[in-house]
């Protein structure tokens, strides 16, 4: 009895908590005139990233680099902020430091940044521990021959949902598409297609990835939430995909994908990071867990001593320093924009444009999606549209759990289509084919697309079968 009413006493003062968030940032946009220029430190970042990113990857390429990664995004988002920081002459220099540290200061992003760190470190230990391999490998030696292609998404699905990460299952399973596709004489593109596909479904859900990450702590959402409100769209989009790859491979012979070794040690910290996180248990703790596991099972196999152990944790932590000075200048850009009237700007073309609460779903789907096709990363553009979203979700009565899965999914879908994005250019180049010669195949990121415009459209309705609302919801996580 004590512990239920702990237990509503919590909820209550977390749901207190959230109305007294959405009061200040209330109060610090009263006032604030709409204005377009703000938004000029975005269409800079845009302009030279995306613009070098086409010239070095279609007009200009360098042999052996991807042309959107010769320009460090950092850099690009450090001539933003300095864009954002000669504008408005209302306000002095050391006024607008004082307003960037207030956003990089955010709660969210303070938690956002010891995730990433946390994060980094596990994948670091699994990597050098051999655990995304041996995961794989598990998974793959089960495999029948008459349900190869199909098995390829199902595998990638599984494998990116307990990493956390589309980039590494596809590093790790493109040279088993291309095996696979010789083995049967398949299509090439349709197989590498598959696991692209299946490794953008785990990107989308998985716990550790830098997208939940970003979108639950932008948000305020809780992960476990996001998943289940992710999981109505993503897991029937997924389950279409299987059945359109099962009918489109059937006339194939059978392919056996080969034999790999793998231990079943190795692969258990995964899984219990997985299940840990569904449980709703506090995501660093669940990560904390993970390291220990990882770091147990790989001194268990031999696979890492001492000094790996600890070189790998610096590495996995080092590899996540990009991702959180993305972080901290976005923050700084975004509170800055904010003060000058940009979000305000982008919020009236929003109620102009979109009506009604799915109006309001629609636009962050928007903003979001074209942000990830013009940035080609998907985590930048859940961070960059992070605070605008959630001043349209507070105007609309967008619930925090809902924004999170719209700005996860739309970012996703964008990124598993688009030729230039890391996933489908790392699965090029190890599959020796165009990146463009890959995307009819796409059936997951077009399907998941489809489900999320139902999504959309019929809410109205489910949200008042929910009798739910979005300032009932806590913003905790």
């Amino acid at each position: 009895m004590n512990e239920k009413r702990e237990t509503g006493q919590a909820e209550s003062a977390a749901a207190a908590t959230a109305v007294e968030q959405a009061k200040v940032r209330m109060e610090e946009g009263a006032g604030i005139k709409p204005n377009a220029a703000a938004l000029l430190p975005i269409a800079v970042f845009l302009a030279l990233y995306l613009g070098t990113g086409v010239y070095f990857e279609y007009i200009s390429p360098i042999e052996g680099q991807m042309g959107f990664y010769i320009i460090s995004v950092v850099v690009a988002f450090m001539i933003a902020l300095g864009v954002a920081l000669v504008q408005n002459r209302g306000l002095s220099f050391d006024e607008k430091i004082r307003c960037c540290a207030r956003g990089i200061g955010d709660e969210n992003i303070v938690i956002m940044l010891f995730i990433f760190l946390f994060a980094g470190v596990f994948s670091g230990l699994a990597s050098q521990a051999g655990g995304a391999q041996s995961t794989a490998n598990m998974m793959l030696s089960v495999i029948p021959g008459n349900f190869a292609v199909p098995g390829l998404f199902f595998i990638a699905a599984v494998i990116s949902l307990a990493m956390g990460t589309s980039t590494g299952t596809v590093s790790v399973l493109t040279p088993i598409a291309v095996a696979t596709a010789v083995n049967a004489d398949l299509n090439l593109a349709f197989c590498v297609a598959s696991v692209v596909g299946g490794a953008m479904f785990g990107d989308n859900l998985s716990f550790i990835s830098d997208t939940t990450i970003a979108a639950t702590k932008t948000q305020g959402a809780a992960m476990k939430d996001k998943f289940y409100e992710n999981a109505k769209i993503a897991i029937p989009a997924a389950i279409a995909t299987l059945a359109v790859i099962t009918l489109a491979s059937a006339s194939s012979a059978p392919a056996s994908v080969g034999a790999y070794e793998f231990d079943v040690v190795l692969a258990l910290p995964y899984f219990a990071v997985l299940v840990l996180a569904m449980t709703g248990m506090n995501v660093l703790l669940v990560l904390t867990i993970g390291i220990v596991l990882m770091t147990l099972a790989g001194a268990w196999a031999q696979s890492l001593s001492f000094i790996t152990a600890f070189t790998a944790m610096g590495s996995g932590a080092t590899g996540m320093f990009e991702t959180m000075i993305v972080t901290i200048l976005v923050a700084a850009i975004g509170a800055l924009m904010r003060q000058h009237g940009g979000f305000a700007a982008i919020l009236r073309f929003i109620k102009g444009h979109f009506k009604g609460r799915r109006g309001g779903m629609a636009g962050i789907g928007l903003l979001v999606l074209l942000l990830d096709v013009a940035a080609a990363n998907n985590t930048v553009a859940i961070v960059m549209s992070g605070s605008v979203t959630k001043q349209i979700s507070d105007e609309y009565g967008v619930s925090p759990r809902e924004a999170a899965s719209l700005l996860d999914t739309w970012s996703c879908i964008g990124q598993g289509i688009i030729p230039y994005g890391a996933q489908l250019l790392i699965a090029a180049a190890i599959a020796g084919i165009s990146s463009v010669s890959i995307i009819p195949f796409l059936f997951y990121p077009f399907l998941l697309a489809v489900g999320m415009i139902v999504y959309v459209a019929t809410d109205g309705l489910r949200f008042l079968k929910r009798g739910g609302s979005a300032s009932s919801e806590s913003r905790s996580s």
